[in-house]
């Protein structure tokens, strides 16, 4: 089905221990979304026998995500981008800066008025591109837009897999509608979780 919105974009910081085991914390908006574009570039090999396609594999390998967004702040742009902010609230940014990967999560509505929600496990992001220009006759806005590379998480889970991407349908999830209180959600609930009550997107899962 259709989308025909975009809104609630947000991120949460990742803490990773010595055994690989990833802790996500309590997600922060990122900005207000004006589009997202996500694409994916897989590993493909072909094993060729008796003269034709035997096997074919195709597997996750990166991704690119492109955010267009109304603004971002200093603290969100220090997150994602390594960036410094000085005793002055100045945003010092170097050459020899480099953000952390971090989750980042949105939710896209459908034309039946339900929402799609969607985590992305890492995303390392590069600095924003910002294109300015001077006022002329009619108004037209300039704004950001910031692309960071997908990649999947570090330790594989229970099934031996290397998640990148979580997705969920409004109504789908099991505790949808309920407050988890605890530190340590159990299950990927991914909307009133994850976004109305900035409960922190996924735990070791």
């Amino acid at each position: 089905m259709a989308t025909i919105g975009l809104d609630r974009l947000y991120y949460a910081k990742i803490t990773e221990n010595d055994a690989g085991e990833e802790t996500y914390g309590t997600p922060s908006q990122l900005a207000k979304a004006i589009s997202a574009d996500l694409s994916v570039e897989l590993a493909e090999a072909t094993l060729y026998a008796d003269d034709g396609a035997s096997e074919i594999v195709k597997e996750f390998k990166s991704g690119t995500l492109s955010l267009g967004i109304d603004d971002i702040g200093s603290a969100a742009a220090s997150d994602l981008t390594g960036a410094t902010i000085d005793k002055n609230k100045v945003l010092i940014s170097a050459s020899e800066d480099g953000g952390d990967p971090v989750a980042v999560g949105f939710r896209a509505k459908k034309s039946n008025g339900k929402y799609k929600y969607y985590w992305l496990y890492r995303v390392k992001f590069g600095i924003p591109a910002t294109n300015l220009a001077t006022k002329g006759d009619s108004i037209t806005f300039s704004t950001p837009t910031i692309e960071g590379t997908i990649l999947r998480r570090n330790k594989a889970d229970a099934g031996g897999k290397h998640p990148w991407r979580a997705g969920a349908l409004e109504g789908d999830t099991p505790h949808e509608g309920k407050l988890h209180k605890t530190e340590k959600c159990p299950c990927p609930c991914l909307t009133l979780c994850g976004f109305l009550y900035s409960r922190p997107p996924v735990h070791r899962l």
